[in-house]
């Protein structure tokens, strides 16, 4: 839902940002690397319920996601390998914070709560191939109430108010699970869509036609060669 609206939008702001960290020397892989350790130190920090710090170390794992992409375009070096990378890394990240979460409720009440962040996560999976799978059959399956950004904004909400996390895990399955079934329903209507018949080729001429005019033509001349020279 975010991606949708306010993203075109968010990139033109941060234009100005990514061309100055682009003279700096920074180029958009670095800043995908660091935000993969900024997960990384944020799984941590979930997992030993310092939640406060674990809220800071995901919003600076988010900062550099968002910066990537602008830093790529002020640069020119904007590529599919550099794609790949951010989608690789968005995946690494999603289950760092969600296994820290897993370990955290494992540590404090145990029991099958802690298969509730591995279902969350098998969601987000689900709704990211959804898109990779249609991007590559031509389709499109952006959109949806539950998207990334959107989850790791209620995830930062659940952390600072550590007494509902569980009720934002459960919404955010529950909203994530709901995105599949909008992205399912999206690509399904476009694939469902009959293809437009092909344009007619009209039909070859045979080879002989082709070649009969000027085969009658050397005949003719041979011909009148012949009657010339008698």
């Amino acid at each position: 839902m975010l991606d949708g609206r306010w993203k075109n939008d968010i990139e033109r702001r941060l234009q100005p940002v990514g061309t100055d960290l682009s003279r700096a020397g920074l180029t958009a892989d670095h800043l995908t690397l660091a935000g993969v350790v900024m997960a990384v130190a944020a799984s941590v920090a979930i997992a030993n319920g310092a939640f406060r710090a674990s809220v800071v170390l995901l919003a600076a794992s988010a900062l550099p996601d968002a910066l990537d992409g602008a830093v790529a375009k002020a640069s020119g070096t904007a590529s599919p390998r550099g794609a790949f990378f951010d989608s690789v890394a968005d995946r690494c990240t999603d289950a760092l914070l969600l296994g820290g979460v897993a370990w955290y409720l494992s540590s404090t009440g145990g029991g099958r709560i802690v298969l509730l962040p591995f279902a969350l996560l098998a969601a987000s999976m689900l709704v990211s191939y959804q898109r990779a799978r249609a991007d590559s059959l031509g389709f499109d399956a952006r959109g949806g109430v539950m998207e990334r950004a959107e989850r790791i904004v209620l995830l930062g909400l659940g952390l600072l108010f550590d007494v509902v996390l569980v009720p934002v895990l459960w919404v955010m399955l529950v909203l994530t699970a709901f995105t599949a079934g909008q992205r399912f329903v999206k690509v399904w209507r476009q694939a469902s869509v009959p293809a437009p018949p092909p344009a007619p080729v009209p039909p070859a001429r045979p080879w002989r036609r082709r070649h009969a005019r000027p085969r009658a033509r050397a005949w003719r001349h041979r011909a009148r060669s012949h009657r010339r020279s008698r």
